[in-house]
Order: structure tokens, then sequence, then C-alpha cells
């Protein structure tokens, strides 16, 4: 089931949406942040069994090709290297309103590098927007989605989602997620569609 997070920034006209996605029901956002449509070269990889599925934080994820429309065929990989979670204070603090359907909440911030190895340019935003923060409670939650405005965050400035990469370059970007509070987040995910399992990076807490 999909539940949306509205949250409205105490600065003037600002409006920030949040996804929080639990089970397996991953979609929704921005383009096709979380659709699935990006795939592993991994031929071993299909369905639910062979190929790796788990890396440590630092490791590459496999190849992953872009379905985007802008650069469809286009070949990188994420790299998640550091997760950390934040604080009430952090939330108090980040101009973000809270919604009280969702109860009280905090952010998880999750450090990657993604690398865009050949093909046509693509936008920053859509090679990381399948990344997915699970918790101990089994909470699966997308990136915070800022439409206007801004949240903010000590040490983790908002990704340029609109920047071009061409291919051979790297970038370090840094996204918050937002769980309930009380929850901790066990693992960094990148989901694959409904026919892949995802890959995973395990959170050491």
């Amino acid at each position: 089931m999909r539940t949306w997070t509205r949250a409205v920034p105490a600065v003037a006209g600002a409006l920030v949406l949040a996804m929080a996605v639990t089970g397996c029901d991953i979609g929704g956002g921005k383009k096709s942040r979380g659709s699935g449509s990006h795939s592993s070269d991994s031929d071993s990889d299909s369905g639910s069994s062979g190929g790796k599925k788990t890396f440590a934080l630092g490791e590459s994820s496999p190849v992953q090709t872009s379905d985007q429309t802008s650069s469809k065929g286009a070949k990188y990989t994420v790299t998640p290297t550091k997760v950390q979670t934040g604080t009430k204070a952090d939330m108090e603090n980040s101009g973000l309103k809270k919604d009280k359907e969702d109860g009280p909440q905090i952010p998880v911030y999750v450090w990657s590098t993604v690398t865009h190895k050949s093909g046509k340019t693509m936008e920053l935003g859509d090679m990381d927007d399948d990344l997915v923060v699970k918790t101990d409670k089994g909470k699966r939650t997308k990136a915070l989605i800022v439409l206007m405005g801004a949240a903010k965050w000590p040490n983790c400035p908002a990704t340029e989602t609109s920047k071009k990469v061409q291919a051979g370059a790297s970038e370090k970007i840094c996204s918050a997620f937002l769980v309930p509070e009380g929850q901790k987040a066990t693992a960094v995910e990148l989901s694959r569609g409904f026919y892949k399992d995802p890959l995973e990076w395990p959170v050491k807490n």
C-alpha cells in the first residue's frame, strides 16, 4: 500500500512531498522514481535466484541500464557509502511541518556515489531514484521528494536532480529518507522492479 506524507515547510510557499512505502509496492515520485524501470546487466541475476544481491557499504552495484526515454540504454552504477540516522532536532530544524497522519518521523541520511559508465547523458536524479531505506520493522521508504522549496539537513545538501552527467563521470550525493521515530535503518536497497529481488547494502547499527 502506498502512503503519501504531505509536508509544508515553515518557509512561505514551499511544498514538500515524502513517500513512505511498505511491503514490496515501490512506486511513484519523480519521473519513474521507484518504478523499477532500470535493469541490471547481470544475465544470471534474473527472477529471485542467481547473482550477487548483498553488498557491503562502499561496494558498487552491478551495472544498471536506464530505461528512461531521454537516456535509454545508458549504463551506470550506484554505490551507497554511508548511512546515518538523524535526530529530532534535525527534523525540527528542517523546515518541514509534521504530518499527524504519519506520526513522529526522523531523517536517515544516505551518502552514495553514482557513476555514469557509458551511453547517453543522464540526469543525476535518474541514477539514484530506485534507492530505498529498509527499517528493522520492515518499513521501506523512498527518498524525500521536494517539489518546491527545500528541506534543510545538516551535512546533507539537496541533490541537483536535473544536473546532466556525462559518460565516465561520477557524482557524490546525499539523500534524506524519513522513517518512523524509534525505527532503525537496517539496509539500503536498490529496487529493480517486481520480477527481480532488490540489491541490498546492510547497515550495521
